[in-house]
């Protein structure tokens, strides 16, 4: 396999076991990452283990935002530190601010927001007319007649089940019809735990590592030959998701400039509820890498 086949996907127990990070103390914790081709920490991954920290300090509260600052890559063949500070406890929010450390160097900082349950009333922009999910072709199935390319990039085993109401990047690259808007449903491809904060942790290294491929259909370059990196990226939770069932990410590309990539997702459950907003930068570099 040449130097510009991908790494294969990791399996989601892999996740799940390395989003549930190591307490050492009251604010210390250690995150065993997940290696891949070019030994980079993945972002979206890193972000959910930052989160399931701030929480472990914050009992009886779940997330309802995080805002995260990359910094360096980090090599993910080793550990990474993360230690919490307990910026505020107020009656119905707690502040956390969560650094990560490899090597005495930062590689991102988060702020990250905790709530108690509040009964007040609720508005919310309704879920797109879409197909159902249970009607859509699976990536792979979409993707079939990519198979031979890069090493079966395509149509390996993925973490979640991903069924585009849009056309995926892959295809819109042939298909010479780039959109700024590219919709998905997705869900883990096995059970996962009760825990709700690990159910947002998930949706964060979700959003993390798919929320890219709107900029990548309007690039219209091949998304696994392309580099990218995440500069920041931030998430609201409006409710408590639940993965045992489809979410829609319902996603958009405003702007491209300056080598970087401005992607927002709405995302729904199956219910019609909106569950979380979130916003990333990625940065290309200077120019598309084919």
């Amino acid at each position: 396999m040449s130097d510009d086949v991908p790494h294969r996907q990791p399996a989601l127990a892999d996740i799940i076991a390395t989003l549930d990070v190591d307490r050492v103390d009251d604010e210390h914790f250690v995150a065993t990452q997940l290696d891949n081709r070019i030994h980079h920490i993945v972002g979206g991954h890193i972000a959910g283990q930052a989160l399931i920290a701030a929480s472990r300090t914050a009992p009886d509260r779940l997330p309802h935002s995080m805002h995260v600052y990359y910094l360096r890559a980090g090599d993910a063949r080793r550990p990474v530190d993360l230690h919490v500070e307990v910026a505020r406890d107020g009656g119905t929010l707690s502040t956390r601010q969560v650094t990560a450390r490899q090597d005495g160097q930062i590689l991102l900082e988060v702020l990250s927001s905790f709530t108690t349950a509040v009964d007040a009333p609720e508005y919310q922009q309704p879920i797109p007319d879409v197909p159902d999910p249970d009607s859509l072709p699976s990536s792979q199935e979409q993707l079939a007649a990519y198979a031979d390319e890069l090493g079966g990039y395509w149509v390996q085993p993925h973490p979640f089940d991903v069924r585009y109401v849009d056309a995926p990047p892959r295809l819109a690259v042939d298909l010479g019809e780039p959109s700024p808007r590219l919709r998905m449903w997705s869900k883990p491809v096995d059970a996962v735990p009760a825990d709700p904060v690990m159910h947002s942790a998930l949706l964060t290294y979700l959003s993390g590592t798919k929320m890219v491929e709107a900029a990548l259909a309007m690039r219209a370059t091949n998304q696994a030959a392309t580099f990218n990196a995440l500069i920041d990226h931030a998430l609201w939770f409006q409710r408590p998701v639940d993965l045992s069932d489809w979410v829609l990410s319902d996603q958009f590309t405003p702007s491209g400039v300056a080598g970087r990539g401005l992607t927002t997702s709405t995302m729904y459950n199956r219910a019609g509820q909106l569950v979380c907003v979130a916003t990333q930068e990625l940065y290309f570099g200077r120019g598309p890498r084919r």
